[in-house]
């Protein structure tokens, strides 16, 4: 039995819909997160969160559709986010160490 075959058998048992309403859903909380907090790792955590809902909907209509682009991209895009999450994280240190602080909003002391 083949890879395909067990994700066409997935799709008998659970539909796509509730893959997709999982990934608006996610990506909704991951919205509000950036939205509405100012700690720094809960916005990178949100960020993270809204990516990996993308990532769902991409492999669920990949699986769906029988088709391994929408992997492929899922590959890329946790290539970005592990990167970003670096990124982030040593900016995030580096300002903690100058301010003593991890909320957004004291950042506007940066400006020239």
């Amino acid at each position: 039995m083949s890879l395909l075959e067990i994700g066409f058998h997935i799709f008998d048992k659970v539909g796509i819909s509730n893959y997709l309403f999982l990934s608006v859903l996610l990506f909704c909380i991951g919205l509000f997160g950036v939205l509405y907090r100012r700690n720094a790792i809960i916005l990178l955590m949100c960020i993270e969160l809204m990516l990996n809902a993308v990532n769902l909907m991409f492999v669920s209509f990949s699986s769906y559709l029988g088709d391994s682009n929408g992997q492929l991209f899922v590959f890329f895009i946790m290539v970005v986010a592990a990167a970003e999450a670096a990124v982030g994280l040593a900016i995030l240190v580096s300002i903690y160490r100058n301010t003593r602080n991890t909320d957004v909003s004291f950042l506007d002391n940066l400006k020239g």
